[in-house]
């Protein structure tokens, strides 16, 4: 006799109960139960990170410290070079840098932020490969450093146009702070390691604070009238519209950097001719690539019509064709721009702004047409 089929366990965050306490609609997420939206609702929501300040919970991401085993952290420096394309070296103490694991056909297992914090490295990871990534780093590494990832730490992001003026009160110390900046701050009375950024295209401020004390400072962050809890449905708009690719989706281990138009986070020193160029996996395609370009890339989708489209639905020319030219990997409705977008990859060829593309989506062809990214541009300081 076949066992019933039994629900997954998720992990639950140190806001968990907040969560729930607030309102929160509760969906599991990379194997954590995390709010998709508040009472208010996934527009609201997202217009208020727009116009003030939104509080996320993402301490489903991995947080990872890596220490060098000689006590020099230019030594963990070019480890870390030895497993992505980014030039970790140059990295100044109290700076962080966006960088992807890659696979050596060139491809993403994940993309990471990396921190210089002294003696040693800061990584943040996403949850789907959390642990897949901690046994990369102690596979291709474990020779050199130390790799510990911390279960006692949550996440949180305070993000929107007034992050920085909600933040000063308990600390001052973040208006001198620029984007990319990292520091040891104490907000509330909690240690915490601050950086100024964040992923919905906002100003902000993400805070890895001991699990203990989460609940305290999110409450101490809610209580100002410029803040309220935001979940998942929000977190997605936000970054669609801020043209922010999705692991797993957007980006995937058959993805180059470069097909994902992530070129721009690869600096002079690890492209050919640099100081350090190569040494990284799938290094030959993606310095092949960087050089001749890739055969297709990732390109922002604007519709004509209203109805959004979604992930897998498939990019022709016309509509009597049966050659897909590519294919929809994030789609949805703006709330900014009160109109659906989308992300997707096409052949090169057909990846110039204004070109005219047709999605086939539940039997219906959709008129699209290829457009710059990002989508929504904030004015707010970053």
């Amino acid at each position: 006799m076949l066992a019933p089929d039994v629900p997954p366990v998720l992990r639950h965050t140190p806001l968990h109960a907040l969560h729930l306490e607030l309102g929160g609609r509760m969906v599991p997420f990379a194997g954590t139960a995390l709010p998709l939206q508040y009472r208010d609702g996934v527009l609201k929501e997202h217009l208020w990170v727009r116009s003030r300040c939104g509080l996320f919970d993402v301490s489903h991401l991995g947080q990872i410290v890596l220490r060098p085993k000689s006590g020099r952290l230019a030594d963990a420096a070019i480890a870390l070079e030895r497993l992505v394309p980014q030039d970790i070296v140059a990295i100044a103490p109290q700076r962080q840098r966006y960088g992807q694991f890659t696979t050596d056909s060139g491809g993403i297992l994940d993309d990471l932020m990396v921190a210089n914090c002294g003696d040693h490295l800061f990584l943040v990871v996403n949850a789907s490969t959390r642990d897949a990534d901690a046994a990369h780093l102690a596979q291709h590494l474990g020779s050199d450093c130390s790799i510990e990832v911390l279960t006692d730490r949550a996440l949180i992001a305070l993000q929107g146009p007034q992050a920085e003026t909600v933040l000063a009160k308990f600390c001052n110390d973040v208006e001198t702070m620029r984007f990319m900046d990292v520091r040891h701050l104490s907000l509330a009375g909690s240690d915490c390691i601050v950086s100024r950024s964040g992923y919905t295209g906002e100003d902000g401020f993400e805070i890895s604070v001991p699990a203990g004390e989460a609940e305290g400072l999110a409450r101490a962050l809610l209580a100002d009238d410029d803040v309220r809890p935001i979940g998942l449905g929000a977190r997605d708009s936000l970054r669609l519209e801020a043209a922010l690719c999705l692991a797993g989706d957007d980006i995937d281990p058959g993805t180059t950097v470069v097909e994902a138009a992530l070129q721009w986070s690869i600096q002079a020193s690890r492209r050919s001719g640099g100081a350090r160029a190569g040494g990284f996996p799938g290094a030959m395609v993606i310095l092949d690539q960087l050089a001749n370009g890739a055969p297709r890339c990732r390109v922002g989708l604007a519709l004509d019509g209203r109805a959004p489209l979604r992930k897998g639905a498939v990019l022709f020319t016309d509509t009597t064709s049966d050659q897909p030219v590519g294919t929809v990997t994030s789609g949805g409705f703006a709330p900014s721009l009160n109109a659906p977008i989308a992300m997707g990859y096409v052949e090169a060829a057909l990846s110039a702004p204004e070109t005219r593309l047709f999605a086939l989506q539940r039997g219906q062809h959709l008129a699209v047409r290829v457009t710059r990214m990002p989508f929504f541009t904030s004015t707010s300081r970053r």
